[in-house]
């Protein structure tokens, strides 16, 4: 064996066993007893242990040093391993043990003192989450700012001032659109019983008919939906609000979104390095164009508003664009995962500038919850009215997912810009999802994008399949042009 095959069977067991803990965490999330979450706490602990000790051992390092790629395939995965390695050796072992355990106990304390809405009991173990990170932040910074060291683990090359610059360019037209929005004729909403069954009968019907191989994965139930695993086994969760069936069908869209970009990888990539979304960014512009560009557009919710009388029986619309309008409804709401697509991004917003003080030390876990609620009254006009509403409704932050937030965005940019060539390459899209197909955008995702996983750097990755630089400017237009048409 050559030294970057050595390297690469190496690798091969490394994400292998990677894979074992990302299932060992939806498990936890989906199906675990609460009971053990001690337990499981210090087995994902030990996992850690394990794998740190893979990703920085010595004879990687000398492999690293000696391997010559045989190809342009050969040279990604190396550039991915090199990247892991250089920043693991930076992190001690103790330290990467220690987030794993305390992220898994939090976990369930967050979702614990999130049914009660009782922040107190939720507080001292964040504060210990963003303590951890903040001192992983340092080690990996070396002396960098630590908000954009730990942004590289979901975005290789990006940094929270082009994170800034994109939302500052952003922000005055969403403001705009959100205030013409709020200024016309309120949206109808439904009216009438969504049972459980019918949901989920729907949802997993939808979810196949979006490309989801369930003979490689599942759909079950959690507090936050979220997609997990890679190549032959790549599990989703929703959930179920019975007054809001768009709540559950909306968030298996999104999240089939995910499951369809590790679910396309090309089977050669399969437990390499390359084997996964290129970034959380263009991972998100996969769902974010699932949900919203194909999900919410007119011609899917045609299909849909029939669909759901079949299931439901009366919804309390009798059009096609009443639907249309009810599903598109912009309205001042407290849920990031339920933003219509103008308040989206402000709710990222307020997101990006409170982890990035917390991780800077310019905020205090103690006054999160006020500096939270007093900007959510600043951006939305409404007071909020309890800490899951507020600063305890994402899971992020207590699994210790400092950095993320601003990728929910940089997606919508990608989503934009790649819905808008696939609308140039393929003609009869619409016509497709109105018949509730979206084989022809899905079926240029995967051809464009999926398929190379993370061979290439996210902007590259994103440039390569629309033939443009990335920019703001198609969603912003997109946004002007579907929210003018709703709200004249």
């Amino acid at each position: 064996m050559s030294d970057f095959d050595r390297l690469m069977a190496w690798q091969r067991t490394t994400e292998a066993l990677g894979q074992v803990a990302g299932r060992t965490g939806w498990d936890q999330e989906a199906i675990m007893p609460r009971g053990s979450a001690p337990q499981r706490a210090e087995e994902m602990a030990a996992l850690e242990e394990v794998l740190h000790a893979r990703r920085t051992a010595p004879e990687l390092g000398e492999l690293l040093a000696k391997a010559t790629a045989p190809d342009a395939v050969g040279e990604a995965n190396l550039r991915e391993v090199r990247r892991s390695y250089d920043r693991n050796i930076k992190v001690p072992a103790d330290l990467a043990a220690e987030l794993a355990r305390v992220t898994s106990l939090a976990q369930g304390q967050w979702a614990a003192a999130r049914a009660k809405g009782d922040a107190p009991a939720f507080l001292p173990v964040l504060a210990e989450v963003v303590r951890l990170r903040r001192e992983e932040a340092a080690a990996l910074a070396e002396g960098g700012d630590l908000y954009d060291a730990l942004m590289q683990d979901y975005e290789p090359g990006g940094n929270a001032d082009q994170m800034a610059a994109m939302f500052d360019a952003m922000r005055p037209r969403l403001v705009a659109l959100r205030q013409r929005a709020l200024d016309g004729a309120p949206a109808p909403r439904l009216s009438g019983d969504f049972p459980k069954a019918g949901q989920l009968t729907l949802a997993h019907e939808i979810a196949g008919a979006f490309g989801y191989d369930f003979q490689r994965g599942r759909l079950d139930l959690a507090v936050h939906p979220f997609s997990s695993g890679s190549g032959m086994d790549v599990r989703i969760t929703t959930r179920v609000d019975e007054r809001d069936p768009f709540n559950c069908l909306y968030s298996t869209i999104h999240e089939v979104g995910h499951a369809c970009y590790e679910q396309g990888v090309d089977a050669a990539h399969l437990l390499t390095p390359i084997g996964r979304g290129a970034s959380m960014g263009v991972h998100e512009s996969q769902s974010r164009s699932y949900e919203n560009q194909m999900g919410r557009s007119e011609a899917y919710c045609g299909w849909l508003f029939g669909r759901m009388r079949d299931v439901f029986g009366d919804i309390g619309l009798t059009s096609e664009r009443e639907f249309y309008r009810a599903v598109n409804a912009v309205r001042s709401g407290f849920i990031r995962t339920e933003a219509d697509e103008v308040h989206y991004n402000l709710h990222v917003m307020l997101r990006f500038d409170l982890e990035r003080a917390l991780i800077r030390g310019e905020l205090e876990v103690d006054d999160l919850e006020g500096a939270w609620n007093a900007r959510f009254k600043a951006d939305f006009g409404v007071d909020v009215d309890t800490p899951a509403n507020g600063f305890m409704q994402d899971v992020h932050w207590a699994v210790g997912l400092m950095g993320y937030f601003p990728t929910y965005s940089l997606g919508n940019l990608f989503a934009g810009c790649l819905m808008a060539a696939a609308r140039r390459d393929v003609p009869g899209i619409d016509a497709g999802l109105a018949q509730g197909d979206p084989s022809l955008a899905t079926g240029w995702m995967r051809e464009r994008l999926q398929q190379f996983g993370a061979l290439r750097l996210p902007v590259e990755t994103i440039e390569r399949a629309t033939g443009e630089a990335p920019s703001a400017e198609p969603l912003l237009a997109y946004l002007e042009a579907k929210f003018g048409d709703l709200y004249p």
